[in-house]
């Protein structure tokens, strides 16, 4: 009955009703909300507010502001070559394309699902490749309310205001990645400053800038090669730091890009946004072909190299450690007192958030097939949402116990993670934008 309680009070205290979705998993990018009537089942003329195409390719997420949502894209002039479900290797076209794209930012009406504008920040041939599964705006773009960021990696960050009128850019030159796969790291924000990294085959930093003017306040190199995962911004009882995932290391940084503490360990390829829930920073990777797929819960105020000793689990800085229970592509989650991991593959883990203790190992989501999975899963009402590459969301409900209790089909590949905003779930498919609205929030 205790264990209980605390999973509802731990619910009710640390999540807050989200009005706007301004960022990548959300403001504090746990993917998670306490909104009132959110929908829970679905399918393509079911609880569906409207649905809009959305032209070319990208796998951003969605982005909520007041009655605005923005969305990337690229539009290749001539024939395209499709994404596909499930497929990694032989996935790569490590010769650019020759004919021109258009980088673009949309904005979509929140209660129509109209086009309200469109915004081309840049037109021409690609300077790098990217994989087959990746896609030239597969950054998600932020906003503040006032100005949205837009972040295409191998191009530049392009500012608009709200009604698409660029502001100011910053191109730094593009960079050759691993094996062409291409970029995906997305921007993020804290009071004034936006915060980048691009870490690459040839010239790795993070960079601070002005989020009104685009001026750079700091840079900073780093000793890494390609990664995938987009910066955290760690707000804790000792202080506000920026951690910044990696092959090499783990680093956080302060907020004038002061290093204040590292660690290694982690896998061969970095994709996972870190996160902080409880007093617990939750970093990870798991590529599947290295036996190192590690999750680490670190507590604050670490300083200097806080590295697990050979055979360790735990030290002063590192709650706890666990090996092989980190996911390659979607991000973890904290839900209640539990960590669940969902793994590409198509399983879900959970484990005690605070400890690390197994409470399930990993059960398979689809006993019908074997779905692949990429976008990070979300929760709400007591539930765990999953949403693999097929278009099928599989949910079940939260707790100790593994217990699918529905699934809501979209019948399009799915890759992006899902906004939250309000009474309303705002999917992206390959081709679509849903709005996702429960019958009862209608009324």
């Amino acid at each position: 009955m205790k264990k209980i309680l605390a999973f509802g009070l731990l619910t009710v205290t640390t999540v807050l009703a989200q009005n706007n979705w301004p960022q990548f998993r959300g403001e504090q990018s746990l993917g998670v909300a306490d909104n009132k009537n959110l929908p829970t089942t679905w399918s393509t003329n079911q609880n569906v507010a409207w649905k809009a195409t959305v032209p070319g390719l990208g796998w951003s997420s969605p982005v909520v502001w007041g009655d605005k949502i923005f969305v990337t894209s690229v539009i290749k002039d001539g024939d395209v070559e499709p994404p596909k479900k499930g497929l990694y290797f032989g996935g790569e076209r490590p010769t650019p394309s020759k004919d021109t794209h258009h980088w673009l930012v949309y904005c979509f009406d929140w209660q129509t699902g109209k086009k309200n504008w469109e915004k081309q920040v840049h037109e021409g041939s690609p300077s790098t490749s990217v994989h087959l599964k990746n896609t030239y705006a597969s950054e998600t773009p932020l906003t503040d309310g006032e100005r949205v960021y837009a972040y295409f990696g191998n191009l530049g960050l392009f500012c608009l205001d709200m009604d698409g009128k660029e502001l100011w850019s910053q191109k730094w030159g593009h960079f050759k990645t691993a094996h062409g796969w291409g970029t995906a790291a997305s921007p993020v924000l804290h009071k004034d400053r936006l915060f980048i990294v691009n870490d690459n085959e040839e010239k790795s930093f993070l960079v601070a800038l002005n989020k009104k003017t685009g001026e750079q306040l700091w840079r900073v190199e780093r000793d890494e090669k390609s990664n995938w995962a987009t910066p955290f911004v760690w707000k804790n009882d000792k202080r506000t730091e920026l951690v910044v995932p990696g092959r090499t290391k783990v680093r956080s940084y302060d907020l004038d890009g002061k290093l204040l503490w590292e660690f290694n360990g982690m896998s061969s390829i970095v994709i996972p946004t870190p996160f902080a829930q409880s007093g617990l920073l939750y970093v990870c990777s798991g590529y599947v072909g290295d036996k190192t797929r590690p999750v680490f819960a670190i507590r604050p105020g670490a300083t200097g190299d806080i590295a697990l000793q050979e055979g360790e689990t735990n030290n002063q800085y590192i709650a706890w450690y666990e090996k092989t229970g980190g996911p390659y592509n979607p991000s973890p989650l904290v839900y209640g007192d539990n960590f669940y991991v969902l793994f590409d593959f198509g399983f879900l883990n959970c484990r005690d958030a605070s400890t690390g203790r197994q409470i399930y190992d990993k059960q398979r989501i689809n006993p019908d097939g074997n779905s692949g999975f990429t976008a990070s899963p979300w929760a709400y009402d007591n539930k765990i949402f999953c949403l693999s590459e097929d278009g099928d969301t599989f949910v079940f409900q939260a707790g100790p116990e593994y217990k699918l209790i529905g699934k809501n089909s979209l019948g399009e590949m799915c890759m992006a993670t899902p906004a939250i905003a309000r009474d309303s779930l705002i999917i992206r498919t390959a081709s679509k934008l849903y709005r996702i609205q429960s019958a009862d929030a209608k009324k």
